[in-house]
């Protein structure tokens, strides 16, 4: 079962980076790289990717014509999609073990930051589409 786990964040997360100490900053990153290394090392990362910043996001819609480009994510939207994991897990539930343990990345002080992440299971389609 192939689920996508994605990290939620907000302008202020993002922001708030920029107050970490550098040891802080650091002890987040290798337990990031850590964490897929680890989900690689059992067999159950397929892809895991940070992503830039939403001041540099773009919705681009078509109708077969030049395409429409606009700014940000969602210019409505508190919430952005941060990151994400894609993992081929036994079950749902390991599913859920792996987003609670990316959940809880260390933030200033080392404590858990407690980041919300979603988790879609992977669909595909009928055999015949494979």
């Amino acid at each position: 079962m192939k689920f996508m786990l994605m990290m939620q964040g907000t302008l202020a997360d993002f922001e708030s980076m920029c107050a970490w100490s550098m040891v802080e900053l650091k002890a987040h990153i290798e337990f990031m790289k850590g964490f897929a290394r680890d989900l690689a090392a059992a067999g159950e990362l397929v892809l895991a990717e940070g992503l830039d910043m939403p001041a540099n996001a773009r919705v681009v819609s078509g109708k077969g014509g030049p395409p429409v480009v606009t700014d940000g994510p969602f210019a409505e939207s508190k919430e952005f999609l941060a990151g994400f994991w894609i993992v081929d897990v036994a079950t749902p539930e390991r599913a859920i073990e792996i987003a609670a343990a990316a959940s809880a990345a260390p933030g200033p002080g080392g404590r858990p930051l407690g980041i919300p992440i979603e988790m879609r299971q992977v669909m595909s389609g009928p055999p015949e589409f494979a």
